[in-house]
């Protein structure tokens, strides 16, 4: 987070790769909230956010068990207009999973098949 600071300081704003790759470290980090923080902030930002980024923060809900988080998310990318791929829908899947909601994560695997989109 501190390198995204600093690119602003540098006035080179940071971009949706830089954003994305930040969100990915917050994810791994466990740091779900951070990771939508920056995916807020890209917004503010006017910095769209692609399918890697929402993968990555899908996958941050994932690892924090925000599986209720990670369907919104996975939702909202159609009103962004961002086309899900099977990284994103296997992140929000395992979301659900883990979180013992297996009726959503049937519900995504039949999305998948709809879309053409395989697991």
């Amino acid at each position: 987070l501190h390198f995204l600071e600093v690119m602003q300081e540098k006035q080179t704003p940071p971009n949706e790769v830089t954003y994305s790759a930040a969100v990915s470290a917050c994810g791994k980090g466990e740091q779900w909230q951070l990771a939508l923080g920056l995916l807020d902030q890209m917004q503010t930002a006017r910095v769209s956010p692609n399918a890697f980024t929402y993968s990555a923060a899908i996958n941050a809900c994932d690892v924090a068990c925000q599986w209720e988080l990670a369907l919104i998310l996975l939702h909202s990318m159609e009103h962004a207009q961002v086309r899900p791929n099977e990284f994103t829908y296997s992140s929000a899947i395992s979301a659900c999973e883990k979180c013992a909601q297996w009726e959503h994560a049937l519900n995504l695997l039949a999305v998948m098949a709809s879309v053409r989109c395989d697991p």
